[in-house]
């Protein structure tokens, strides 16, 4: 299978280097068991015409100039410090997308993380089901409404597209595509080799809740602050309003303008928030963790948090216990 990698300016070079790596490793670990057979995979590194291209970490890149001859191209992301930024980095693309828009129907795309803007503004994504880096998904579904984008999910398959998560959902990618070429056998064997986790098949036990939010008007951050302080409270819409001297159909219609959820869905994220935290900071039980963030149902805390987070609690902490810091 040829593998074409397109590397412009900016593109974020583990995503280039990384896939590229693990594709080699892919053919080592063929080569050591099958010796007599050629290895499943090339893979080229290439551009939109671009002689020098200087990826996001610094490192100058010469690709070859298209990919002529690929059964599959891989479009990384790009860098950016804000969203609004991505219109500024998209616009100065055209190359890339002209030339992604060109290999539709002649090869199979994939894209990583913040790729899936360049799939989408080459229009290979217009009614498909797609996933994106959690970070940008609400920006990506503004641009793009018809897409079908999930950021759940680790990676999206749609016919002969495929779309992976955040950043480092590129080795989930590779691994995919050796897989399928090479079978499971050799993708697992990769994957014990490049100690990479195979367990992991959703981005949402990675959302930085922070980090999604909108930003807070003053009004939001002190509703966000009064909830957190009552958060092992019994939930009450009308308490909730009184405590800032609003009617309750008031109070209601003022945070969803304001944060863009119920207040009730405000509140089950900073208890998830904080059930996140205690589950990676403390040994408390499941049963006291719910209780202090306002369930005293446990069946109901359980379900409401794998529903959310596609984990368990227990396999959360597992997870994500200890580590860093």
């Amino acid at each position: 299978m040829n593998i074409a990698i397109l590397a412009y300016d900016g593109c974020m070079g583990a995503e280039v280097f990384g896939f590229a790596d693990i594709i080699l490793v892919a053919n080592r670990i063929w080569a050591f068991h099958r010796p007599a057979e050629p290895p499943p995979f090339a893979c080229t590194i290439v551009s939109a015409g671009r002689v020098n291209v200087r990826v996001a970490g610094g490192a100058i890149v010469q690709p070859v100039p298209s990919p002529h001859h690929a059964d599959l191209l891989i479009v990384p992301a790009f860098d950016f410090a804000r969203a609004s930024d991505i219109d500024r980095v998209v616009a100065g693309l055209g190359p890339e997308i002209a030339m992604i828009r060109g290999a539709a129907g002649k090869h199979r795309v994939a894209s990583v993380c913040g790729g899936a803007f360049l799939l989408a503004e080459a229009g290979l994504l217009a009614g498909r089901r797609a996933t994106t880096a959690w970070a940008m998904a609400e920006t990506f579904m503004r641009r793009y409404p018809t897409v079908r984008l999930d950021p759940k999910a680790m990676l999206v398959r749609d016919g002969e597209i495929i779309t992976a998560g955040a950043f480092t959902a590129y080795a989930d990618l590779a691994l995919a595509i050796v897989a399928d070429h090479a079978g499971a056998a050799i993708a697992r064997a990769v994957a014990r080799f490049s100690l990479i986790d195979t367990a992991r098949s959703s981005q949402a036990p990675f959302f930085d809740k922070e980090m999604m939010r909108r930003p807070a008007t003053p009004f939001a951050r002190e509703v966000e602050h009064w909830l957190a302080a009552h958060i092992a409270d019994r939930y009450s819409l009308d308490a909730a309003a009184a405590a800032f001297r609003l009617s309750s159909r008031t109070f209601l219609r003022r945070v969803k303008e304001a944060t863009g959820r119920t207040p009730l869905a405000l509140l089950q994220g900073i208890r998830l928030d904080q059930a996140q935290r205690l589950l990676e900071t403390t040994d408390l039980g499941i049963a006291e963790i719910a209780a202090r963030i306002g369930y005293q149902d446990v069946p109901s805390f359980h379900r409401l948090f794998q529903r959310t987070i596609a984990l368990t609690p227990a396999a959360y902490r597992r997870r994500f216990r200890g580590g860093i810091g």
